[in-house]
């Protein structure tokens, strides 16, 4: 597959996955249809050999796993790991404001968001919504209205003079986006939301709505840009450029090792949940795997997790905010990540066995350290490493603007990432 329908297929991905909820129904849809049994963690499980599972908690997080040829079971799981959630706006339980003849929704912010891009932009709303049926029964569904429905207006200039120097933006009251006149007192997003379900899920029989789970997201779609398409310029391509990555390298893969994926649902904002990587899901499928202790601990010493989240490119307009030896570059390879503070779970096997993965993939590979006077971000790797024992190596796709409402990364780098994944799952031997 040529790295221009590559990004097509990831592009449809995003598109379709506004929110960890729709993602993960995604990922759920193409894991089916090649064949992968959805397990149910309320019954019991009876694993076939050489079977394909998936589970999900919360609807946000996922876990698929192969068991490959029976004589190859011991030989180690080749993992990987990525985060369904990217920075972003979400709306308050009671979020009605009316203000200036204006119908507005209070919003909180979720994760690391850059704010600055947020404003002037055409947003969409979509997540989940739990309902009282009419029969009396809760359930849930998720919804997106797809078209642009609400907008945060920024100041005038004229307004606003110092604005280009750096002017802080408050979060409580510079946020909340603008939807529609005060056409109708006394308006409740939950009424609208009734309407949705409605339209989106005509089956439903919706009562009442009871709560929902809602995020604000940019309606512009993915694209290839630049004079030569070089680049890919998308929404939360941090992280669901790996989580598309590495889903495809698996259905990609041979069948003939053992291997899993593990997507899991609120990195952005510490991976502390029921759902989240310093959770118990992987843990309590693993038991269920492998009920021996003994064995399960044998296992996993034989393993290896490639934990995949996006790495910082170089950006030539503040070149000085790398390391000098350490500037990776878009469209040059994976980036292995790097931080003797144990930020990133890499150290130099894991490393280095991703860096023959890379050579005999015939894959570009480069390194990122941050500078020693900044800050260090982090993965999932080394919250997984540390819950399971299990050696991590850090890696990523170089990218811009991280944490953007619009993050630009290589066009060739999301193919050289799946090429180098697909190798990994059909390799024979790991370290």
């Amino acid at each position: 597959m040529t790295h221009t329908a590559i990004n097509q297929y990831l592009a449809d991905f995003i598109q379709a996955s506004p929110t960890p909820f729709h993602a993960t129904q995604q990922l759920v849809q193409r894991l089916t249809a090649a064949g992968y049994q959805h397990l149910d963690e309320r019954t019991d499980w009876a694993l076939q050999e050489s079977g394909r599972y998936l589970v999900t908690r919360n609807g946000s997080s996922l876990i698929a796993f192969s068991l490959g040829r029976p004589e190859q079971r011991h030989s180690g799981l080749r993992m990987v790991g990525a985060h369904t959630d990217s920075p972003c706006l979400k709306v308050k339980p009671q979020p009605e404001l009316e203000q200036q003849g204006l119908w507005q929704l209070g919003v909180e912010v979720y994760g690391g968001a850059l704010l600055a891009p947020w404003f002037d932009r055409d947003l969409s709303l979509a997540g989940r919504v739990t309902f009282r049926s009419t029969g009396g029964q809760l359930s849930s569904q998720l919804i997106d209205f797809k078209r642009a429905i609400a907008t945060i207006p920024s100041l005038a200039i004229h307004l606003n003079r110092g604005v280009n120097e750096g002017i802080a933006i408050n979060a409580q009251t510079d946020l909340p986006p603008v939807l529609a006149h005060c056409y109708e007192a006394g308006v409740q997003l939950r009424d609208l939301l009734k309407l949705q379900l409605l339209e989106e899920h005509p089956d439903c029989l919706v009562d009442q709505v009871l709560d929902y789970e809602l995020s604000f997201y940019d309606t512009q779609a993915p694209a290839t840009v630049g004079l030569q398409g070089d680049f890919f310029s998308s929404a939360r391509l941090d992280n669901l450029l790996s989580c598309h990555a590495g889903l495809t390298a698996l259905l990609e893969s041979d069948g003939s090792q053992p291997c899993l994926l593990v997507f899991t649902d609120h990195e952005e904002i510490g991976s502390s949940s029921a759902c989240g990587a310093d959770g118990p899901f992987l843990e309590d499928v693993l038991a269920r795997l492998l009920p021996d202790n003994a064995e399960r601990i044998r296992l996993l010493q034989h393993s290896i997790l490639v934990s995949a989240d996006n790495a910082h490119a170089v950006h030539p307009n503040f070149a000085d905010r790398h390391d000098g030896n350490h500037g990776p570059k878009l469209n040059a390879g994976p980036v292995i990540k790097i931080n003797s503070n144990q930020r990133y779970a890499t150290n130099s096997e894991t490393s280095a066995f991703f860096r023959h993965l890379c050579d005999q993939a015939n894959v570009p590979v480069q390194s990122f350290v941050v500078r020693s006077d900044m800050g260090c971000g982090s993965t999932i790797g080394p919250i997984t490493a540390s819950r399971l024992g299990v050696r991590t190596v850090d890696i990523g796709v170089p990218t811009f603007a991280m944490h953007s409402i619009r993050e630009l990364a290589g066009s060739q780098d999301t193919a050289y990432l799946i090429k180098v994944l697909t190798h990994y799952f059909n390799s024979p031997q790991l370290i």
